[in-house]
């Protein structure tokens, strides 16, 4: 590499991340060429991929075979273990002021991971839990290896009309033997075999003919070993209910609803499990007991003429002991950058980060911090590449890093008190995830705790 070389850093090493990765390299910029490193707080790569894919949606997973590629002949470099500093002083990480002193351009691919609130009475109570949260941990994020969701009550209420409500849904409907074949850490393994969950409510604020579920995910619902689907619909089915602005989704997703309403699944069912899905019905407050979760008030909607959801005043007491909500999220503000509260994003125009209208130097975002939080993985791909192209277009005008060498950037990292993980250290982990998935039956079994993580990068002690 030679000091006229540009350095390229991408923040986050999910999916948006990746793609952007990929599309510099693919960019054939000039002889010389991008150096690209790609940046993680966590010592595992892959982000949502590996931390918000539900753990038996095997195939999606398949995705990481491409987001690899790049690292397989180190053509990018990984730099995991790697914090942002949030907010100056006492932060911990390295600052983003630090980072840009070596990079001539810095994509934030962040993601948007804050789980947005319903806005009732009681959401405050133990039992209330985001998606984001109990995804995360039962997904094995480091953050939430303590969460430890009450599993302890027959019913559960889940809020949402879209798949992650479902995924949330599914994974607690599961028998042991169906999650044991997946990657889920042990302790989340135990905790959901000895769960005392019999019924999942999800409440859909809208009708069947509205809900934003995939076919393949509701179809998943219906072939579970241990539970039954129940529809609860006020009869909409039996009527014939369309969407007249429906698409062969929606028509999928009706002739699975109506099977089930027919018969498909019931409450008198020979399965020890039960998922309710009811129709047309809102969470209005959260009731407690000792300052936990006891139960929760429900109001039966209708649709007015201009397709508005309004409630009835018709209430019903749920008895649950858990409540998740699964009605979207948003982003935490880029230390540095400017940030649109509203939105949940990092105002930018064609990813070039902008502050009161004018672009700011060599700063770009990508995926759902650039967004919001919409649209599949594979949607980031060709964000990525916008992205991409307006830093391409920049880049002959920004200056070059004042300190251009990797071996400085190493020494900054490590004045903060950053000891980053590369490549070869996250294949080690790779590769006792895989000898602890092997022990169990499973491909991989996710090893959860940082301390832990970092031990098996580094090799200084077995895992367990």
């Amino acid at each position: 590499m030679t000091p006229l070389q540009p350095r390229v850093a991408v923040i986050g090493a999910g999916p948006s991340g990746l793609y952007a990765a990929a599309s510099l390299l693919a960019s054939g910029y000039d002889d010389a060429g991008i150096s690209v490193d790609v940046l993680d707080r966590l010592p595992a790569p892959y982000g949502l991929v590996r931390y918000g894919v539900a753990p038996d949606h095997v195939k999606m997973k398949s995705v990481i075979r491409v987001l690899q590629k790049p690292f397989d002949p180190a053509e990018v470099h990984f730099l995991g273990n790697v914090p942002v500093a949030r907010d100056g002083a006492g932060s911990p990480g390295v600052p983003l002021e630090v980072l840009r002193e070596h990079y001539t351009a810095v994509v934030h691919a962040t993601g948007s991971s804050v789980d947005r609130d319903l806005g009732i009475p009681g959401e405050e109570l133990a039992g209330s839990l985001g998606s984001g949260a109990f995804v995360s941990w039962y997904c094995g994020h480091p953050d939430f290896t303590e969460l430890d969701p009450p599993l302890d009550h027959p019913g559960v209420a889940v809020v949402g009309a879209g798949n992650v409500a479902l995924d949330v849904a599914r994974v607690l409907a599961k028998s042991h033997a169906e999650m044991a074949a997946t990657d889920v850490p042990d302790r989340v393994l135990d905790a959901l075999t000895h769960s005392r969950v019999l019924d999942v409510h999800v409440l859909i604020r809208r009708g069947p003919q509205h809900v934003r579920f995939t076919p393949a995910e509701l179809r998943q619902i219906g072939e579970l070993a241990n539970a039954e689907v129940v529809v609860h619909d006020d009869g909409l089915l039996a009527s014939g209910v369309e969407d007249p602005h429906g698409d062969r989704r929606q028509r999928q997703n009706l002739e699975m609803l109506t099977g089930w309403a027919a018969g498909g699944g019931s409450e008198g069912g020979t399965k020890p499990r039960r998922i309710h899905l009811r129709f047309l019905r809102s969470p209005v407050r959260l009731l407690g007991e000792n300052g936990r979760v006891s139960g929760v008030v429900v109001e039966r909607n209708r649709i007015d003429a201009d397709g508005r959801v309004a409630g009835t005043g018709e209430e019903e007491i749920l008895d649950v002991g858990l409540v998740v909500r699964a009605i979207g999220y948003s982003a935490e503000p880029v230390p540095g950058l400017p940030f649109d509260e509203r939105s949940g994003t990092v105002p930018n125009v064609g990813g070039r980060v902008v502050r009161d209208g004018v672009p700011v130097p060599g700063a770009y975002v990508t995926g759902w911090i650039k967004r919001g939080p919409t649209g599949v993985i594979g949607t980031n791909k060709a964000d990525a590449a916008e992205t991409v192209a307006a830093l391409l277009e920049d880049l002959p005008g920004l200056p070059a890093p004042a300190h251009p060498d990797r071996e400085s950037l190493l020494e900054a990292l490590a004045e903060h008190g950053v000891r980053p993980v590369d490549w070869s250290d996250w294949l080690r982990l790779d590769a006792e995830e895989m000898r602890l998935g092997s022990a169990r039956g499973a491909d991989r079994v996710k090893v959860a705790e940082l301390a832990a993580m970092l031990a098996a990068c580094r090799a200084e002690a077995p895992v367990r």
